[in-house]
């Protein structure tokens, strides 16, 4: 099991869902309702929203009220690779891009920086509603 399947079987953990939205057709806005729904304390972070699903929305990850356990990026790559250099000056290292979010850029940058990631699988299928 990698940290991340740890942390995913942990529903305190708290993950920042990057590229949030009240659009439950992009991939933003199911990701963060999907994890909500399952019991996780996610952050919307999108600096063009006040709230998501009901939700403060945070402008940018130097805004999040406490450091998330993950970052979870649901944005273009080329907004990733800054979302990963703002992380980086945070001391959050634990990221986690969705497909169609990453690049060969980032993950050079990731590796560089000694980054916990992941890169390609959907935190939607990973995740797990709290057993009851």
């Amino acid at each position: 099991m990698s940290v991340f399947d740890d942390l995913l079987a942990d529903h305190d953990s708290t993950i920042a869902v990057v590229g949030a939205t009240d659009d439950p057709f992009k991939f933003g806005g199911k990701i963060y309702r999907d994890l909500k729904r399952k019991g996780y304390r996610v952050f919307p972070v999108n600096p063009t929203r006040q709230t998501v699903d009901g939700d403060s929305a945070y402008a940018t990850l130097a805004d999040l009220p406490s450091p998330p356990d993950i970052i979870d990026v649901v944005v273009p790559a080329d907004v990733g690779i800054l979302i990963a250099e703002q992380a980086n000056e945070l001391g959050y290292k634990r990221i986690w891009y969705q497909p169609g979010s990453e690049s060969s850029a980032i993950i050079d940058f990731l590796d560089a920086n000694e980054f916990e990631y992941l890169a390609g699988p959907c935190i939607m299928v990973r995740s797990k509603a709290p057993a009851r």
